[in-house]
C-alpha cells in the first residue's frame, strides 16, 4: 500500500475512534515514514522541520480565543438572544423563526465570503461571531452540523472562484501559476482569466452539498444545553442589567473588533489584530482588570486545539513529503486507469483527495500535484481549462473533511466553546460528506465537458 494511503487511512481511523487528532497525526507520520523505509531519526527530523509552518497559526489562534471569551465576558451574548427573542416574540412564532434561522445561514455565508475576499480574515472571525450566537441557536434548537457545513462552505468556495482575496492567491498565485510551471515544456500556457471559470462548475458541487446539508440532512431539531459564557448572573434586576450595554460599551465593543479587524488587513498578522482587541475591552472596564489574566488563558486553551492540530498536520505534512511517496501514489494509479480519459480524472481527483487529507490545505498541495497532475491531464487530451479543472478541484478535496484542515478547525473551534460540538462527527464528517463526494463527481464532469 502506498504511505500516503496508509497514513491517511490511520489517521482518520484513529480520528473516529475518539483519538485526540493531534495523536493520530503523530502516530500515522510515524507509520508512514518506517512504512517508506526511513530512519526513525529521519522522520523525526522531517516532522520537526515541518512544525515551524504551524506555529504562527497557533499563536493567532491563541490571541483569537482570547478575544472570543473577553467579547463573551462582556455580555454580548446574552444581549444579543435578548434582542432575537423580542425580534421572534414570547409565542416563538414559527414564521418568525423561521426567518431568523435563515437569516442566519445567509449572514454567515456572506461574512465568511467576505472574509475570504473584501476582509482577507479567513477563518478569524468565526471564534469572535459564533459564540455569542449559541445561545440563540440552543433557543432555536439549530442542528450545529448545519453551522459547521454552512461555515467551511463560506471559507471555501470564494477561493475556488473569486480572484480577490484569499481567491487571488489560490488561482492566480498557486494554481494558475504551478500550472503555467508544470506545463511550460509541453506547450501548455493557461492565464489568470481561465482559472475561476475552470472551477465553476466543481464549485456547484459545494453548492449542491450546502444545499443538500440544509434541506435535507440536518433539518430536525437539535436539543443543546445552555450554558452562560460569562460570570452567571441570576435573576431580576441583575439578569436585566447582563443582556443591556450602555451605548459608550457597544461602541468599545464596536471598536475593539472593528480594529482587530482592521489590523489584521493591515499587518496581515492575526496575532496582532487579536491582542489589540483584546487590550481595547480589557482597559475600558467591559471585564474586571484583575480578570484578564484568567480571560486571557481560559481564550487560550479554548483555541489551543486548533493550534495544537496545526502544528501536528504541519509535520505529518513534513514527513510525508520527505517520503517520496506522492509521486508513486500517482505513478501507482496508471494501471487502473488504462487509456479512458475518464478513468483517469476520476484517479486523479481520488489522489487529490487523499494527499490533501493527509496535508489539510489546498493551498499547500497544488503546487505539489500540479508537476504530476499536467502532464498526464496532456497525455489523455485534456484541454487547458479542464487541466486547471482537474488540479485546482484536486487541491480543494479533502480540504472540506480533513480533521487537520482550517476550514473544519475553523468552525469547531467557534462551535466547541461549550463542548457540545465534536471536531470528527460534527465538523469533519459531515463536511466530508457533503463536499468532497459532489466535488468528485462535479470536478469529473468539468474534466469531461470543459
Amino acid at each position: 500500500m502506498n504511505t500516503i494511503v496508509l497514513a491517511v487511512l490511520i489517521m482518520t481511523a484513529l480520528s473516529l475512534l475518539r483519538v485526540p487528532v493531534v495523536i493520530a497525526l503523530v502516530i500515522s507520520a510515524l507509520v508512514g515514514g518506517l512504512h517508506a523505509g526511513m530512519p526513525v531519526n529521519d522522520i523525526i527530523a522531517a516532522f520537526n522541520g515541518g512544525l515551524g509552518s504551524g506555529a504562527v497559526v497557533a499563536l493567532a489562534s491563541a490571541t483569537l480565543g482570547a478575544f472570543a471569551v473577553a467579547l463573551s465576558r462582556t455580555g454580548i451574548a446574552d444581549l444579543v438572544a435578548a434582542r432575537t427573542l423580542r425580534l421572534i416574540g414570547a409565542g416563538e412564532d414559527a414564521t418568525r423563526m423561521k426567518y431568523v434561522k435563515w437569516g442566519i445561514y445567509g449572514a454567515l455565508v456572506v461574512i465568511g465570503f467576505s472574509a475570504d475576499t473584501i476582509v482577507p480574515i479567513h477563518i478569524a472571525f468565526i471564534p469572535m461571531l459564533i459564540p455569542p450566537m449559541l445561545g440563540l441557536m440552543n433557543m432555536m434548537k439549530l442542528d450545529r452540523r448545519i453551522i459547521a457545513c454552512v461555515l467551511t462552505f463560506s471559507i471555501v468556495i470564494p477561493y475556488m472562484i473569486t480572484p480577490v482575496g484569499f481567491g487571488a492567491i489560490f488561482l492566480n498565485d498557486i494554481l494558475t501559476q504551478n500550472v503555467n510551471e508544470a506545463g511550460a515544456g509541453l506547450g501548455l500556457e493557461v492565464s489568470y482569466a481561465m482559472a475561476p471559470k475552470a472551477m465553476l462548475i466543481p464549485a456547484l458541487g459545494m453548492v449542491a452539498g450546502l444545499l443538500v446539508a440544509v434541506f435535507f440532512s440536518y433539518r430536525k431539531p437539535r436539543d443543546y444545553r445552555q450554558v452562560e459564557y460569562h460570570q452567571p448572573v441570576m435573576g431580576g434586576a441583575d439578569q436585566d442589567k447582563a443582556t443591556s450595554l450602555s451605548h459608550l460599551q457597544l461602541a468599545v465593543l464596536a471598536a475593539a473588533v472593528v480594529g482587530a479587524l482592521t489590523v489584521q488587513v493591515l499587518t496581515g498578522s492575526m496575532v496582532l489584530g487579536g491582542l489589540l482587541g483584546f487590550s481595547l475591552l480589557s482597559i475600558n472596564g467591559l471585564f474586571k482588570w484583575k480578570e484578564q489574566d484568567d480571560v486571557f488563558t481560559q481564550g487560550m486553551r479554548l483555541m489551543a486545539f486548533i493550534g495544537f492540530v496545526m502544528i501536528a498536520a504541519s509535520g505529518f505534512a513534513g514527513v510525508m513529503k520527505a517520503t517520496g511517496a506522492i509521486p508513486e501514489l500517482v505513478a501507482g494509479t496508471s494501471t487502473l486507469i488504462g487509456d479512458s480519459p475518464a478513468m483517469a480524472a476520476l484517479m486523479m481527483l481520488l489522489v487529490g483527495l487523499f494527499i490533501t487529507m493527509g496535508i489539510g490545505s489546498s493551498f499547500s498541495t497544488v503546487p505539489i500535484i500540479a508537476a504530476i497532475f499536467v502532464p498526464m491531464a496532456l497525455s489523455f487530451g485534456f484541454s487547458p481549462m479542464a487541466t486547471i479543472a482537474l488540479v485546482g478541484t484536486a487541491g480543494a478535496l479533502g480540504d472540506a473533511g480533513s480533521p487537520a484542515s482550517d476550514s473544519t478547525l475553523g468552525p469547531t473551534a467557534g462551535l466547541n466553546v461549550d463542548g457540545q460540538h465534536d471536531h470528527i462527527r460534527d465538523s469533519v464528517i459531515p463536511t466530508f460528506v457533503h463536499y468532497n463526494i459532489p466535488l468528485i463527481l462535479f470536478g469529473w464532469i468539468a474534466a469531461q465537458v470543459l
